[in-house]
């Protein structure tokens, strides 16, 4: 199943440069990220677990369940980023049952990816 890039038609956005850091690990996070241009790198511990591109997002766990940030996220190019808020996010699982299959769907396959490694 293709995912569907629920953010493309945003016109609220955050410009972000290469190399340019998005979020801290370890920090309080209250919004998640929609990749709209370009790639982002997520870090841990200085290692790269994942590049999300165009269409996808990354950060959500914090609006999960409102833990400090996992992960780094750095602009690996130039970036259109747009920000979702708890309001936005609960606005979209509950008027958009796909959409919360899809973060659904992202994180099993993060946790997977995760697996794999260790």
């Amino acid at each position: 199943m293709t995912p569907i890039d629920y953010f493309k038609n945003f016109t609220d956005f955050i410009e972000y440069g290469a190399g340019q850091t998005i979020f801290e690990e370890g920090k309080t996070g209250d919004t998640m990220f929609a990749v709209k241009e370009g790639e982002v790198d997520i870090l841990h511990n200085g290692r790269v677990l994942e590049t999300v591109y165009a269409g996808g997002f990354f950060g959500e766990m914090a609006l999960i369940d409102a833990s400090p940030r996992s992960a780094k996220a750095v602009a690996k190019t130039s970036c259109k980023i747009v920000q979702v808020d708890k309001k936005r996010f609960l606005f979209l699982v509950q008027e958009t049952p796909t959409f919360a299959l899809q973060v659904m769907r992202t994180l099993t396959n993060r946790l997977r990816a995760m697996n794999e490694l260790v």
